[in-house]
């Protein structure tokens, strides 16, 4: 038996939402597709309003229990539930690798990726505490109370990182959960539900999956959920934003889409900003669908042609093909759509006199099937050329040059994003000055796309409000409760 036979046997079964620990018949199931031949794989649950809401509505039954339990006892749980998670990481890697398209080992270190994120927030536990005020004669405290039922909408591209990363704070913090699986990734957010339920009991950390427009939707506007976190597309958070305001009073969270710029001045080290380059562009983790990508590389007129030359080179070694072969590094898109879209911005951007410096359309090794785009590199470009304005979400690196720091500068913040934003610089004034001016919420200097673990992550102007993977994550699932005993 092959491996790519091998791997589907984790798809040999039925994927389905579950309610009081056993799947949950749902009245339709719709098409999951294979983005590396572009047809069906399997099917999965496509919860209606009604469905979503016994989901919903059994989470805050067991949400109150798990509330009165003590924070670390909560966190004993989830690092449990982590543990679970890197038991089970071949397995929902290989769900994620047939699912999305991405290589096996990048999935693999989503799942350790994911069960990290758990095991901070468990870390964390212990700042739910509360302070007490010397104002009075009188004892003046706080405390920090659960919403009861959370929201989590997660978008397509780390499937089982961002179902079990994101659960991670509304759990610690005493919060049920409801996450909304992505439409086209949902396989392992499902197999995830039923893992939790070994660990939390049935309901707790609930899964359900469907079309946005229907599940996502009615999960929004549920009357038992006023705290929503969504992670995607700018005109979807901007959807939730306004669903969720009809509905009621809510406090949602958004990371959002970026058009993320590295800047290498002159006196960089040339050769590891190239590297940067590259790998801030995500080719070989996500096919670049990835909202924190650099997807700018912004690079002084003296030394562009040595970065531009250094940065081609690695992208044309970069080896495409199907995502459990051997020695494959990058996979195709997620879909039809999002394949059309990168081929369209590469046109696009031709079209406004972008020169391509390799890529540009289909590789030449993965024949007429699925949703294959090369890692293209185009430019130098015009600022204002399509490409360098707008998102992509796909493999494709934008390149401008300038002249000095505050033209560098001001090209970086002219986007209506503001996630990211890396420096390459040996100057460390300059490093420390051009951080501080740079309009966004995630600045590397002399590094790119490498997230830390506890330093808060999250977008500033179209990419978002709110930030995660930090104590201010979790403190956000709560809301702070003021008590006054009076004494005097």
């Amino acid at each position: 038996m092959t491996l790519l036979e091998t791997a589907h046997t984790v798809l040999d079964r039925a994927f389905e939402v579950q309610l009081g620990g056993r799947p949950m018949p749902t009245a339709a199931r719709y098409e999951i597709e294979d983005p590396t031949i572009g047809r069906r794989l399997t099917d999965a649950p496509d919860c209606s309003a009604e469905e979503v809401d016994r989901v919903v509505r059994a989470a805050g039954q067991a949400q109150r229990a798990w509330a009165r339990l003590p924070a670390r006892t909560r966190a004993g749980k989830v690092r449990e539930f982590a543990e679970l998670l890197r038991a089970h990481t071949n397995e929902l890697a290989t769900i994620d690798a047939l699912d999305a398209g991405f290589p096996l080992p990048v999935m693999q270190a989503d799942v350790g990726a994911a069960a990290t994120l758990l095991d901070i927030m468990a870390d964390h536990a212990l700042s739910l505490g509360g302070s007490t005020f010397p104002l009075s004669g009188n004892l003046h405290y706080s405390v920090q109370e659960p919403y009861g039922v959370v929201g989590r909408i997660v978008p397509f591209n780390h499937p089982l990182f961002f179902a079990a990363g994101k659960v991670a704070a509304p759990l610690v913090a005493g919060n049920a959960v409801v996450l909304k699986a992505p439409d086209q990734t949902p396989l392992s957010s499902l197999r995830m539900a039923e893992l939790a339920a070994e660990v939390f009991g049935p309901n707790l950390c609930a899964v359900v999956s469907g079309r946005g427009a229907v599940s996502g939707a009615a999960l929004v506007a549920h009357p038992l959920i006023r705290r929503i976190g969504f992670i995607g597309a700018e005109p979807t958070g901007r959807l939730i934003q306004r669903q969720a305001a009809e509905h009621g009073v809510k406090h949602v969270s958004l990371e959002l889409g970026g058009k993320n710029a590295l800047i290498v001045m002159p006196d960089a080290d040339l050769a590891k900003a190239a590297d940067a380059a590259v790998f801030g562009m995500n080719f070989t983790a996500t096919a670049g669908q990835s909202c924190g990508s650099t997807s700018r590389l912004l690079l002084h007129e003296s030394i562009a042609d040595e970065v531009l030359a250094a940065v081609v080179d690695q992208v044309r070694a970069i080896r495409v093909g199907h995502p459990l072969a051997e020695g494959t590094q990058m996979g195709p898109v997620i879909d039809r759509k999002q394949y059309e879209k990168s081929i369209g911005a590469i046109e696009a951007a031709v079209a406004a006199g972008a020169p391509v410096l390799v890529g540009g359309g289909r590789p030449d090794t993965a024949g007429d099937e699925g949703w294959y785009v090369a890692p293209t590199v185009l430019g130098p470009m015009t600022p204002d050329n399509p490409t360098a304005v707008e998102e992509v979400f796909g493999p494709v690196l934008s390149v401008i040059t300038f002249r000095d720091e505050e033209e560098a500068v001001a090209l970086a913040n002219r986007s209506a994003y503001g996630l990211t934003a890396g420096v390459f610089t040996s100057n460390v004034t300059r490093a420390h000055r051009m951080a501080a001016q740079l309009q966004a919420g995630y600045v590397w200097v002399n590094g790119s796309s490498r997230h830390y673990w506890g330093l808060p992550f999250g977008g500033m102007k179209a990419s978002g409000v709110g930030r995660e993977e930090s104590v201010d994550e979790l403190l956000s699932y709560t809301e702070t409760k003021a008590v006054t005993i009076v004494l005097e």
